[in-house]
């Protein structure tokens, strides 16, 4: 082999595999600082694809999972109040008792009975108009959501199209995926009772409207509607006791039915979470580093790099020889 010194082949072979190494080092060095396995487009297009599709399905995931949270409030919320109402109406239940049944009280003692009778009337009525940050808890119309025809009263049972419906989706797929319907219970319909009606077929209204259309049946009811004299007028002698249980037997079904909505919500809770857990699996199974497989890929080239430096050196000596015949 000749003794050149203009084009040292040598040098040019070695520059060009420390260059190579170099690169190679740096992107080892990149993806364990990061700890992905693809830290530029280029290098798999259709993963990062994929990637990058999967992590906006889990984000969507995580908004899912907070609807449902907040549904699970909202009917916590709701069973609370329902309970409280389901002791209001015993305690009128037992003043009714005490108030007409009762030989030994005066009519003083009658009108303290009725005094508080009308105040929980009163107070029933300021219940079902509660909010949950500034939602309604309580159904006063039909409508679907909150688009309400104040044509019609809500129906206690039987017709769910008739409720205030609350939509939660529980998919990434936003309306187009899996959803739950929760409704708004019908408090002032099950507390105003059709005369002969049953639980089972109930035509239970609220707001002072009667029953349904060309039904002659007397409606009665805890309270008739927001007129104070009528709820005055009521009061401990205008009810049956069959009233009472009814109305408590109305309540039980909307707090079983808050419960069934509870239940759902649970089931969907566990399986959003399921769900992101084997998504967020699966984008670590695509993009995740293999540490110790890098780790041997960063030793490697850091040896090759310094082995690649070190040759282009010596490369270099071999302009030393040519001088030295020079001299």
């Amino acid at each position: 082999m000749p003794l050149t010194v203009s084009n040292n082949s040598a040098v040019a072979s070695a520059s060009y595999y420390l260059d190579k190494n170099q690169k190679a080092l740096q992107h080892s060095i990149k993806k364990l600082a990061s700890g992905k396995r693809i830290i530029a487009p280029n290098e798999d297009p259709g993963t990062l694809s994929v990637v990058m599709k999967l992590n906006a399905s889990v984000q969507r995931l995580k908004g899912a999972k907070n609807n449902v949270q907040n549904g699970i409030s909202f009917v916590e919320v709701q069973d609370g109040i329902l309970e409280t109402v389901g002791r209001i109406v015993s305690r009128m239940a037992e003043l009714k008792g005490m108030a007409t049944q009762d030989p030994m009280k005066s009519s003083q003692d009658i009108e303290s009975y009725n005094n508080e009778f009308v105040d929980l009337q009163k107070q029933l009525r300021d219940i079902n108009k509660s909010t949950f940050n500034g939602v309604s808890l309580f159904a006063n119309y039909a409508g679907d959501k909150d688009t309400v025809d104040l044509s019609k009263a809500t129906k206690f049972k039987d017709d769910n199209t008739l409720d205030n419906v609350i939509e939660i989706y529980t998919s990434s797929e936003g309306s187009s995926g899996t959803k739950i319907s929760l409704y708004r219970s019908a408090l002032l319909s099950a507390l105003t009772i059709s005369s002969g009606a049953s639980i089972a077929n109930a035509q239970v209204w609220s707001q002072g409207y009667t029953a349904a259309s060309g039904s002659t049946a007397a409606t009665f009811g805890l309270f008739a509607d927001d007129a104070e004299t009528n709820i005055i007028s009521l009061g401990t002698t205008g009810l049956s006791m069959g009233v009472f249980e009814q109305a408590v037997a109305n309540i039980a079904y909307l707090r079983a039915q808050a419960s069934g909505g509870m239940s759902r919500l649970n089931f969907a809770a566990d399986s959003l979470s399921s769900m992101e857990t084997n998504m967020r699996a699966a984008i670590g199974r695509i993009e995740d580093v293999d540490i110790a497989e890098e780790s041997a890929n960063l030793a490697k080239f850091s040896i090759l790099t310094q082995a690649a430096a070190a040759m282009v050196a010596q490369a270099n000596t071999t302009n030393d020889v040519a001088l030295m015949l020079l001299r």
